[in-house]
Parts: structure tokens; sequence; C-alpha cells
């Protein structure tokens, strides 16, 4: 199982259809976080770009990308750029799971 930080940048101008496909988001991210594939998630502050951080739990990157092809957010063409990038935790929570894969 490895480790992988996502992130999501979104347009200004989608805010609107953000608010409306929300709830389904957050459900789906709820699903997640309840399977124990999302370990951490959340918007970027006031002062930032418009966007999100999640950290996911996954067999492989091909694994997180089609769990996160998945999202609402996603599939209704909201995130304007996501990378998936695979996350080798140090310290931390996961860090001796971390490094057992190293």
């Amino acid at each position: 199982m490895g480790t992988f930080a996502v992130t999501y940048a979104y347009s200004t101008a989608t805010s609107a259809r953000r608010d409306e496909h929300r709830p389904r988001h957050v459900a789906f991210l709820r699903e997640q976080f309840d399977d124990g594939r999302l370990v951490t998630s959340g918007p970027f502050g006031p002062g930032e770009d418009p966007g999100a951080l999640l950290i996911i739990q996954a067999d492989s990157k091909a694994d997180a990308e089609a769990l996160m092809d998945q999202d609402p957010f996603f599939r209704h063409g909201l995130v304007e750029h996501r990378s998936i990038r695979q996350w080798n935790i140090v310290f931390g929570a996961d860090a001796a799971a971390g490094a057992a894969r190293n």
C-alpha cells in the first residue's frame, strides 16, 4: 500500500458549479475516508489559489488515479488541474509504514 498526495486546482469560474456538486463530492470523500482510502483532505486557505490537498492510500498510482477519477468534482470537469504523486512519509503517523516500503 502506498501513500499519494493529490492536489486539485480549481478555476474561480467554476465556483457556483462546485457549490452545486459539493454534497456529492463530500459524500464521495466521506466514503473514501470511512473505507480507509482517504487519510486526510481539505481546501487550501482563503489567501491561496482555489484548490485542495488530499492524501490517499492506494496499491499503486494507477489505483489512486482510478479512485480519484470517480470524484464528482473531477467527473463534472470542476478540477482545472490535478496532480497525483507518490509520497514517502518520513515523519508522522504513517512513518513506520513508509520506512518499511523504502
